[in-house]
C-alpha cells in the first residue's frame, strides 16, 4: 500500500481528498494545524519528516484569504507585513515541507498547489469594493508554481515535482460563499461555473501513481477554461 502525506489534511480540499486516496488504497498520514502542526515552525517539519516517511507529498495547506477571512485590500493600502504572510506560509515553509520530504525519502513524487492566480492576475472586479484578492496571495502562489519547477530540476531523476493551478472552488453552503461572488466568477469561467470539492481528486490521484511516471516540473492548470480566455 503507497503512502502519502497530505498537509492541510482537514481543510475543505484536503478533507476530499485525504477520503478519496484512502478509499482508493492509499495510507494517509495526515498533517494539519487543527492537529497541532505548524509547518511555520521548522523543527517540527524536521520532526515530522523523519518520523513520517512515505512515497507521496501532496500540500494543500495555504493562507487564503477565503479561508482565513482575512480579506485583500485596496493596492495603496497594503500594510507590507501582510505580504510577509502569504510569503511565509504558502513559499517559505512550503520550500521547508519539501526539502524535508526529500532528505528523507529516496524516490517519491511531490503535489503542490498553486492557483489561477498564481498564472493570471486577479479579476479584481468580481470582488467588493476594500476586498479584493491580496496581491501577496498571487505572487506567493506564482512563486509556487516556479519554486515546483525548481525542485523538479534539483531533484530529479528519483523525486518527481509537479503543480496543480486550480481555479475557484465552489464551497459548501456551510461556507457561506457569497452568492454575487459566485454568479460574477461563473460568468467568467467558460464552463460557466465553479470547481465542485471532488474535482481535484483524479489528477492527485495521477500525480501520486506511476501513472504519472514521466511528469514532472509541470504546472496543471484545473480551472475551467479561466486562463484559456
Amino acid at each position: 500500500m503507497s503512502k502519502v502525506i497530505i498537509t492541510g489534511s482537514m481543510g475543505n480540499l484536503g478533507t476530499e481528498v485525504s477520503k478519496h486516496l484512502t478509499d482508493n488504497n492509499y495510507e494517509v498520514i495526515g498533517c494539519d494545524f487543527k492537529l497541532g502542526h505548524d509547518l511555520t515552525d521548522e523543527n517540527f517539519v524536521i520532526d515530522f519528516f523523519q518520523k513520517n516517511t512515505a512515497n507521496y507529498l501532496v500540500n494543500l495547506y495555504a493562507f487564503n484569504p477565503h479561508v482565513s477571512d482575512d480579506a485583500g485590500t485596496n493596492l495603496f493600502d497594503i500594510d507590507l507585513n501582510s505580504i510577509d504572510r502569504y510569503l511565509k506560509v504558502n513559499l517559505t515553509s512550503l520550500f521547508s515541507v519539501c526539502r524535508e520530504f526529500a532528505k528523507n525519502n529516496k524516490r517519491g513524487s511531490i503535489v503542490n498547489i498553486s492557483s489561477t492566480y498564481g498564472l493570471v492576475s486577479p479579476t479584481q472586479h468580481i470582488y467588493e469594493p476594500g476586498k479584493e484578492k491580496h496581491i501577496g496571495y498571487s505572487v506567493s502562489k506564482a512563486a509556487v508554481a516556479h519554486m515546483s519547477r525548481c525542485l523538479a530540476v534539483s531533484l530529479a531523476p528519483n523525486i518527481r515535482v509537479n503543480a496543480i493551478a486550480p481555479g475557484g472552488v465552489e464551497f459548501s453552503p456551510k461556507n457561506d460563499q457569497d452568492r454575487i461572488f459566485k454568479e460574477s466568477y461563473e460568468k467568467n469561467t467558460p464552463m460557466k461555473r465553479m470547481m465542485k470539492v471532488h474535482e481535484l481528486n483524479g489528477i492527485i490521484e495521477y500525480l501520486c501513481s506511476e501513472k504519472s511516471s514521466y511528469c514532472t516540473g509541470s504546472v496543471f492548470s484545473v480551472d475551467g477554461g479561466w486562463t484559456a480566455w
